[in-house]
């Protein structure tokens, strides 16, 4: 069989809709993605560095489809993101540093070892016990700082709540929420106290890591937080702006007031349709 037949051969067995077993569904993503590699141009040209910015835009999509609630969106989302994953493990089997096997391996070791309380004889009862046990294991793995491995690609409102979660759970953290919001209050005086650019954005960064270190007590992650009330503020926009272009007004015309009625009225109609 020549190298021809046997390409046509493999996109044939691709293309088709025949039943598959889970395995064979899982092999068929595989090749497809190796033969891609070798007969796309554009696949050819990748690499783990230009791929990084579409995986981070892939994620970013797979979280919009769970806050739609989308399933059938939700199921192309993570596929889309499992074949960046896939693309990336090809990317390493080639130039030798791991396999997809090698990935699977070590992700199943490491599951297994950081939960003792299921594989062994530890104990933890609570979320925070095995949190806590989380965090001795990674540093027993070999990190040398508490706060090794948290990205630095992170947006900064996820990052910031990562470092504290992880100082949190090594004792250094605040008795209760009451002290953070003491601690807010005294954040805000010292930002209106603030006289030039620079120290403005010093207070205002250290409100914000207060706020972030806030939302740990209150049970919240501060990235959902503000994805929804972002959402929020856009849906309610959109009510107002359809107000507007129903008025056959332009913008410039309505007066500040008349705004605010717009918006309250936008409010009203989301919380009744909500």
């Amino acid at each position: 069989m020549n190298e021809q037949t046997s390409l046509d051969t493999l996109k044939a067995d691709i293309t088709s809709e025949r039943q598959r077993t889970l395995t064979e569904q899982f092999l068929r993503v595989m090749s497809l993605v190796k033969l891609l590699r070798t007969e796309c141009p554009w696949d050819r040209k990748q690499t783990p560095d230009s791929l990084a910015h579409l995986l981070l835009e892939e994620s970013y999509e797979l979280v919009d489809a769970i806050d739609k609630g989308d399933d059938e969106e939700l199921k192309k989302e993570v596929g889309d993101l499992f074949l960046h994953i896939t693309f990336q493990a090809l990317l390493a089997e080639e130039s030798g540093k791991f396999s997809f096997g090698d990935v699977f391996d070590a992700l199943c070791s490491k599951l297994i070892n950081r939960h003792p309380h299921v594989f062994g004889s530890a104990e933890a009862d609570t979320e925070g016990a095995v949190l806590r046990n989380w965090e001795s294991l990674k540093m027993k793995e070999g990190r040398k700082r508490l706060l090794d491995g948290v990205p630095k690609a992170m947006s900064e409102l996820l990052r910031a709540y990562r470092v504290q979660k992880k100082v949190a759970g090594v004792g250094f953290d605040w008795p209760s929420g009451e002290g953070v919001l003491e601690k807010l209050t005294e954040e805000v005086g010292e930002l209106k106290a603030a006289e030039n650019p620079e120290e403005r954005e010093d207070e205002f960064g250290d409100i914000l890591f207060t706020l972030v270190n806030y939302s740990r007590f209150i049970g919240t992650n501060p990235e959902d937080a503000l994805r929804k009330s972002t959402n929020k503020f856009m849906r309610r926009f959109e009510l107002v702006e359809a107000q507007v272009q129903a008025s056959g007004r332009g913008w410039q015309s309505f007066t500040p007031d008349e705004l605010d009625g717009l918006w309250r009225k936008a409010k009203e109609n989301d919380s009744a349709g909500s």
